[in-house]
């Protein structure tokens, strides 16, 4: 059974840091583009970034320079180090998968964070 299970969300001050994770089973995770989106609330989900198992990475242009995504391919693990946090980051964080012949799509069920004083 294909599963994503998120970690690491939480509350934190502006200007703080965060690292999120996402623990993929089931699936050949080498054979898989992972990412991230978020959702705001009232807002759309959107990408935050990318990774392939090379080491690709694409961001979202407003995240550039403060999140950083990162993958261990022996862990089947993917992880979103965030820093200098604003209170628009605050959203809930999915990590997501994507097949990159099959093009099969995965998500997990997101977890939350949150930043204010």
């Amino acid at each position: 059974q294909e599963q994503l299970v998120e970690s690491g969300g939480g509350l934190v001050q502006p200007e703080g840091s965060l690292r999120l994770s996402c623990a993929a089973s089931g699936i050949t995770f080498s054979r898989y583009r992972m990412g991230w989106f978020r959702q705001a609330p009232g807002k759309q989900r959107e990408l935050v970034a990318t990774i392939t198992n090379a080491g690709t990475t694409t961001y979202a242009d407003s995240l550039k320079g403060r999140f950083t995504i990162s993958r261990d391919n022996a862990k089947n693990t993917v992880y979103l180090q965030m820093a200098s946090l604003k209170p628009e980051d605050t959203a809930v964080y999915y990590c997501h998968a994507e097949h990159y012949v099959l093009k099969d799509r995965y998500w997990g069920q997101g977890t939350q964070v949150t930043v204010s004083s």
